[in-house]
């Protein structure tokens, strides 16, 4: 049993999995970037950031508690719309998958079907799938960190599900594991992804990897999800309607 959030200033528990004993509640739910956010420590005792610097829009920062359900798309159109000062005629809805849209990388068509995919039809109740969530922050550069940069900075996708449960998704394209325009193997590249993979693993992160020949159209996309989220929300004890 562990606290997994409050209603009117009391405590709310759940009995989560023995597996999940070292998971915790996201502080920081930084995502959909269309740029390296610039942060800053408003608070560096309490964990208190904020982004800087550049249109605040580059950068989304979910700073609402997440609900032992997981997080939803209800939850997240609801911050949306309470956060974004829109017009009447515009459909908040339609205006966040807009947005989340335009922060995947050009280069990444199967990342793109992926995510077009699971917007079919989508239910309010299903987990909100989160593109381009930042894992590690340095405001130095690779190069400049060097051998001891972390590893995979972002994450392709990530789902909240119930009960601090956190399962990211992963669209592999040929530049995970060639060089030279994908005509040459590159095995350092192969083992840096998969050390990344355990880092997560560790953290208690689940990770499913997409190749991207898999998604090359939105109707594999569609058929190949059809099939692969009934059985990830069964593994998870999603209940989705």
């Amino acid at each position: 049993m562990r606290q997994s959030g409050s209603d009117g200033g009391y405590p709310l528990f759940a009995l989560v999995p023995t597996r999940l004993h070292g998971s915790r509640r996201p502080k920081n739910l930084i995502f959909a970037s269309l740029r390296k956010p610039d942060i800053r420590f408003r608070s560096s005792v309490d964990n208190d950031i904020e982004i800087v610097g550049g249109n605040p829009d580059d950068t989304l920062v979910y700073d609402r508690e997440i609900p032992t359900a997981g997080l939803r798309w209800r939850d997240l159109h609801a911050w949306w719309q309470d956060t974004r000062k829109s017009s009447s005629e515009t459909d908040p809805r339609a205006d966040l998958y807009q947005r989340l849209l335009k922060s995947l990388p050009a280069n990444s068509p199967g990342q793109r079907n992926l995510f077009m995919a699971y917007h079919t039809a989508p239910s309010a109740n299903d987990p909100a799938l989160l593109p381009e969530a930042w894992l590690h922050w340095d405001h130095k550069t690779v190069q400049d960190r060097g051998p001891q940069a972390l590893l995979r900075s972002r994450m392709d996708f990530l789902l909240l599900l119930p009960h601090g449960q956190r399962v990211v998704l992963e669209v592999d394209g040929s530049q995970h594991y060639t060089r030279d325009c994908g005509r040459t193997p590159d095995t350092a590249k192969y083992a840096e992804m998969v050390a990344a993979d355990r880092d997560l693993k560790l953290r208690e992160y689940e990770v499913f990897r997409f190749g991207h020949d898999e998604l090359k159209s939105f109707a594999d996309a569609q058929a190949l999800l059809g099939q692969f989220l009934p059985d990830m929300f069964r593994r998870f004890r999603v209940i989705s309607s």
